[in-house]
């Protein structure tokens, strides 16, 4: 497996405990795998742990710091490179997410967080939070659009959406807001910055009944696959898993309408709440 390069510590909370995890390593001569055995963990966790794109817990940096002799470097720093914006659950996801080259997600109930919109975001955690201070709601949305300029960069990552056609018809906020929310997911794939296919209820039984899933794709980290529900997620990186999950995208891929078809269809469905909301 090749080495990570050198990160723009801005690019991640961790990425710069990762680039001098790297070098301790490297200087007390040892391999991703020969770090990873004491501490009955992967080459590719070590690999991931460098890249940032993985969370150093603090029993992991003690355990770190005995093996290099780094005299408690890691264990007092991993906290400050934790920090984040995000809930627990997400918050390292998030940072995979933000150094990912490729990035798959099928969406069974909501549009990706990537690419919603302030009214819909908004409609979303008020929902999840129906009693919560108004403050509150506007730091959630703030730090989902803050997320959502991953996608100013013009080519990464590539995103590749596939969204149950129950993300289309459940209506989250006014029916202005969803036209608003399903135009914006169009011209973002009429761009080309996205691809965006629809799993229509005709489809039927399909290998991801039991949730969402996200896929990431690194240029020098092994790839992980997020798995969430409610006020919980996890990462994994276990490479049977990964595997079988990239097999669940793909089958779900090729159940989907074709993109141009499935452009026409989200088109359709919010020039539908468009009429609507204009009815008196």
């Amino acid at each position: 497996m090749p080495g990570p390069k050198d990160l723009d510590p801005s690019t991640s909370p961790r990425a710069l405990l990762g680039a001098e995890l790297r070098h301790a390593r490297e200087k007390a001569g040892l391999s991703q795998r020969e770090l990873g055995e004491p501490l009955f963990v992967s080459a590719s966790f070590i690999g991931q742990l460098e890249a940032g794109t993985r969370r150093m817990l603090p029993d992991i940096a003690h355990r770190i710091d005995d093996i290099l002799g780094t005299d408690g470097f890691f264990e007092r720093n991993c906290k400050a490179a934790n920090r984040s914006k995000y809930p627990d659950h997400f918050a390292e996801a998030a940072e995979a997410e933000a150094i990912a080259t490729a990035i798959r997600e099928y969406a069974p109930l909501l549009i990706p967080g990537l690419l919603q919109t302030e009214a819909y975001a908004r409609a979303v955690f008020r929902a999840y939070q129906p009693t919560a201070p108004e403050e509150v709601i506007d730091g959630l949305v703030e730090n989902r659009l803050d997320r959502a300029r991953l996608l100013d960069d013009p080519t990464k990552p590539q995103l590749w959406a596939v969204l149950d056609e129950a993300v289309l018809r459940r209506k989250v906020g006014s029916p202005a807001a969803m036209a608003e929310a399903l135009r914006h997911v169009t011209v973002m794939a009429r761009r080309h910055r996205i691809i965006v296919q629809v799993l229509q209820f005709a489809a039927g039984a399909h290998a991801a009944m039991t949730g969402s899933l996200k896929l990431m794709s690194f240029e020098d980290a092994p790839p992980l696959t997020y798995l969430q529900g409610p006020e919980t997620g996890r990462l994994e990186d276990d490479p049977a898993t990964v595997t079988r999950h990239e097999l669940t995208y793909d089958l779900l891929a090729a159940s989907a309408l074709s993109p141009a078809e499935s452009l026409a269809l989200i088109e359709s469905v919010a020039e539908d709440y468009a009429h609507a909301d204009q009815q008196p």
